[in-house]
């Protein structure tokens, strides 16, 4: 892969209501190999392979976001992992860690973490976040339709002894994994590891009724409060999270709660599809084409492209869990989770 970092008109990106986007989060891939029930149907179409940006056109469109001022990347999915060679990407993009980026970073499922993490931290990444709903696993197993949850921390364990941080995430689940949570937080503080909750979000259509599974992370909050020291901390990781400590330990807790605390005041984060589409907003469909612009255009035409997506970027979400249909149709998976 060649490098692009064009020389032009260099100026950070702001949205229409001041706020400056300095983190771009891409999906390399709608694909998963686990079919976890709050994000996909049993049975999903996946895209076509050659709707798919190839990682070179990934790669330009990034630099080209590194140089109007995105100071943080996140790679996801689906499962980045899954995608073949997207370690030449990680290598890539990693190069621009201290000269450009302040940071790069991985969403995973976990599975592949003790065949590609050493390959992570040589490319220059240093922090991960994993998805894990729960440790039990029969729970686990029923969560992601067929996951093992033994392979998952297994992995975890090895990114975190290879040299990255890893941050847990876990998506609260009423009559799921519920009470899970304060057994995951031990487990957490027990291993050196962070742990972030996350209110489960209305995107696409899926075989359940989310409003049944919905758990307000306030009551959580309580709950946890009175079996641990929290601390609130002033911790900032680029994201939503808020953060508190857990007095004693290097653990911190982090909350994304879209339906219950919004945040959406001082967002400064757009997405990438894999298929070169550009959302502003996770909860609505206003996108630009930037695979198009790319093929047609040359790299040339990716800043107009960008500076046109800012004007479309919304004040807010309009997430309602009561809602009869979800906030939007595509899936997580292809905006990037």
């Amino acid at each position: 892969m060649m490098a692009i970092l064009s020389p032009s008109l260099n100026r950070p990106l702001q949205d229409r209501h001041g706020r400056t986007i300095s983190y771009l989060r891409i999906s390399v891939t709608d694909r998963c190999d686990l079919r976890c029930r709050y994000c996909m149907s049993e049975k999903m179409t996946f895209l076509p392979r050659s709707a798919l940006l190839s990682l070179e056109e990934i790669a330009i469109i990034a630099e080209r976001f590194i140089a109007r001022g995105v100071n943080k990347i996140r790679l996801s999915g689906g499962e980045p992992l899954v995608r073949r060679d997207v370690g030449e990407l990680v290598r890539r993009l990693g190069r621009h860690v201290g000269t450009g980026l302040d940071e790069l970073t991985m969403t995973t499922n976990g599975n592949a973490l003790v065949e590609h993490s050493a390959a992570m931290v040589a490319a220059g990444m240093r922090r991960i976040n994993v998805s894990l709903d729960s440790l039990d696993a029969e729970t686990f197993r029923y969560i992601t339709r067929h996951g093992d949850v033994a392979r998952v921390t297994a992995g975890i364990l090895a990114a975190r002894d290879a040299g990255l941080s890893v941050k847990i995430n876990m998506v609260a689940l009423k009559g799921l994994n519920e009470d899970h949570i304060a057994p995951m937080l031990d487990w957490c503080i027990a291993e050196g590891l962070d742990l972030t909750l996350i209110e489960t979000m209305p995107l696409g259509q899926i075989d359940e009724d989310r409003a049944d599974r919905f758990v307000p992370l306030t009551a959580v909050l309580d709950d946890l409060s009175g079996k641990f020291p929290l601390v609130r901390d002033s911790h900032r990781s680029g994201g939503p999270a808020r953060y508190w400590r857990v007095d004693g330990t290097t653990t911190k807790l982090g909350l994304i709660s879209p339906l219950t605390g919004n945040f959406c005041d001082t967002c400064n984060r757009v997405r990438l599809t894999t298929e070169g589409v550009l959302y502003t907003c996770l909860g609505h469909d206003d996108k630009v084409d930037l695979k198009a612009v790319l093929r047609e255009q040359g790299v040339d035409g990716l800043d107009a492209a960008l500076d046109a997506a800012m004007l479309t970027k919304p004040a807010r979400h309009d997430f309602d869990i009561d809602a009869a249909a979800p906030a939007v149709a595509r899936h997580m998976s292809v905006t990037g989770g």
